[in-house]
């Protein structure tokens, strides 16, 4: 019987050359811990497989060396910021650029995407956060407060808060549907590197340079307990899935750390230098760091690692143990965090219109498309991560396997090496062919296919129709023979009523356009709202959100209440264009109408500016009604959640 084979706890993975020089950046992707992405002086953004050599992507665009990337939660994008200041966002399953933000006047420090909508954060050296809506290709919110570059940036869970660690020794939490700072978290003696919110309560760590690790409270806006005693910087920290202890990526060591009270669990020797970035999947941790042009990954097998219990030995410093933990009560519950309510894991990205949401009728995206490459380096690779998600699979999807651990002793011998090792086994069991080769059963009744709540803009089918409905009922279909002239008349069913339904929609859009003509915006869509059809409404708007100088505050007092019935429409085109609308209303007026309202009263008698007055009063009122139904709708996913989510961020100022 051969002996087992003892495995390590930790062992280096790869090393590759990541850059023709020095690389200045790297992220590793959450989800699968499998996809590397790396920024270099070389001015491009590579993409590499785990494990594997070869180089999958490499983006260009950028005219100087990368200092920041990030990965979204699905892996589907990623976002890069230059020592020059600009953002650019690339879509992995296009292969292509999908938007280039400017704005900054120093070097991109940090980024994070949001984890429900479609923003992305980004700190500079010029000590300012700014909120980027990635669609739209626009500033949001700019926050201001730290005096130093900001280091670190992360979303909250639930995508209501953002923390920014900074050079200043500072973190401070913002309140994204207020637009403000909540709280300023001071202590550290040292740069703050890194920040990290508990997954599941109102808890946040924070490392810094004075090799300190502080738990803060977002309750109470207090500390909870503080780490010292750090071999080094802190520069990478991550909080186990379930929240049980925190990981701290030291110099050369993985140390394991609970918090009420603050004590070590476990220390592993890791020989990875800097750890920059570090992921778990399947039980296993995966660090990578980075020294010149090489990068280095390394793996910590979590199932030989302590997570709870008694405090641990420190074999980095010297031998002697930690002093004993006095009891402690068990620690108090915190609120945990509510996550926007949601019918799939993630948001689903509308196929259809997929290639319009990436483009940009704007000529310079056009420029940053030319300028701008993906050149796919690895395609076997590429399709096999990235192409999966765009066709339809009829079995479960394929988890990544563990990475195998390398045997304690170098030296083993032929027939322990030959033997598979009981532990082996039930890391990765045999699958039963019988069972896989089994077909899906079945059933012979098929479940009613319910009408959707919202109708989309692109469709391949009209809903509500069945073919079967134009043709004549047949009992027995071998012995009847359908007649021609009983086909044509079903089918020709209901053709006349729908003749005058459009009719009657392009004799009322020539009229209003007649109304154009005349110059009078305003008349024109008086005369749309007369005719009481939202089709006509949703043609005029289309045209009017094109030329924003159109946009008077006379018109949004009559265009805000069909806003509000367009939102509520069950059409997606109809609430694609209510949120166009909204929101050039919100970017326009909303600073000039709250200003006005909170002016105080003029001397005398001012006929114009009372009548400006009561404009205001009139969309203040219309705005504060649609902005309940905003925020009831915000919680959605996919492109209607997106819309209303950054309404709700325009509209925090009218609470």
């Amino acid at each position: 019987m051969a002996t087992p084979v003892v495995t390590k706890t930790a062992w280096k993975l790869q090393e590759i050359v990541a850059h023709a020089s020095n690389v200045s950046s790297l992220v590793l992707g959450k989800a699968s811990g499998r996809l590397l992405a790396t920024g270099g002086d070389d001015c491009r953004v590579n993409l590499w497989s785990i494990n594997k050599p070869n180089c999958i992507m490499s983006l260009t665009g950028h005219t100087s060396p990368v200092e920041s990337v990030r990965l979204n939660t699905p892996e589907e994008l990623i976002v890069a910021g230059s020592q020059s200041g600009s953002i650019r966002v690339w879509d992995l399953e296009a292969a292509k650029i999908l938007r280039t933000l400017m704005g900054h006047k120093a070097n991109i420090c940090s980024l994070d995407f949001h984890p429900y909508g479609e923003f992305v954060a980004s700190g500079s050296q010029d000590t300012n956060i700014k909120l980027w809506d990635i669609r739209r290709k626009g500033c949001v919110f700019r926050y201001r407060g730290h005096s130093q570059a900001v280091r670190c940036l992360r979303f909250s869970p639930d995508g209501k808060w953002l923390a920014s660690a900074a050079d200043d020794h500072t973190v401070k939490l913002w309140d994204l549907t207020a637009g403000k700072m909540m709280s300023e978290f001071p202590g550290h003696t040292g740069p703050v590197n890194v920040v990290e919110f508990h997954p599941n309560e109102y808890l946040l760590a924070s490392g810094s340079s004075d090799r300190t690790i502080r738990f803060w409270d977002l309750e109470k806006f207090q500390v909870v307990s503080c780490i010292e005693g750090e071999p080094g910087p802190v520069r990478s920290v991550l909080f186990n899935p379930d929240g049980c202890c925190l990981y701290s990526g030291c110099q050369d060591s993985l140390r394991v750390y609970g918090w009420e009270p603050e004590r070590c669990f476990d220390v592993v020797l890791v020989n990875w230098g800097k750890v920059a970035d570090l992921a778990i999947c399947n039980d296993q941790l995966i660090g990578v760091a980075f020294s010149q042009s090489n990068v280095s990954s390394y793996v910590v097998d979590l199932t030989r690692v302590t997570r709870t219990g008694m405090v641990a030995q420190d074999p980095v410093q010297d031998s002697r143990p930690l002093a004993q933990q006095p009891p402690h009560p068990s620690a108090p519950l915190r609120r945990i965090y509510e996550r926007p309510s949601t019918a799939c894991s993630k948001p689903q990205r509308v196929k259809q219109n997929s290639e319009s949401e990436r483009r940009s009728p704007s000529s310079e995206d056009d420029r940053d498309e030319r300028e701008s490459q993906a050149e796919i380096q690895n395609a076997e690779d590429y399709n096999e991560i990235f192409q999966p998600k765009n066709s339809i699979s009829r079995t479960p999807p394929r988890r990544s396997e563990p990475f195998p651990a390398p045997p304690e002793d170098d030296v083993a011998t032929a027939k322990e090496a030959a033997e598979p090792s009981p532990a082996m086994d039930a890391q990765f069991p045999v699958p039963n062919l019988e069972v896989l080769a089994r077909p899906p059963v079945v059933t012979s009744t098929p479940a009613p296919k319910a009408e959707p709540t919202i109708i989309p803009a692109a469709r391949n089918e009209p809903i509500g129709l069945k073919a079967s409905d134009f043709l004549p009922a047949v009992k027995i279909p071998q012995q009847a023979e359908l007649v021609d002239e009983d086909a044509m008349s079903q089918i020709r069913k209901g053709h006349d009523t729908m003749c005058v339904v459009l009719t009657s929609r392009h004799k009322n859009l020539d009229t209003v356009r007649a109304v154009w003509t005349t110059g009078d915006i305003k008349t024109s869509v008086d005369s749309a709202v007369a005719i009481n059809d939202l089709s006509v409404v949703v043609d005029l708007l289309n045209i009017v959100n094109q030329k924003a100088s159109l946009w008077k505050l006379d018109l949004c007092t009559t265009v805000l209440p069909q806003i509000e019935k367009l939102l509520q429409s069950k059409y997606e085109s109809y609430v694609q264009t209510g949120c166009t609308s909204l929101k050039l209303i919100l970017q326009r007026f909303l600073p000039l109408i709250t200003d006005i309202l909170a002016a105080p009263p003029s001397v005398g008698v001012d006929i114009s500016r009372e009548e400006r007055l009561h404009k205001c009063r009139l969309c203040y009122k219309q705005l504060k009604s649609i902005s309940g139904f905003v925020k009831s709708k915000s919680g959605l996913s996919g492109r209607h959640g997106s819309a209303f989510r950054e309404l709700h961020l325009l509209m925090a100022s009218l609470d």
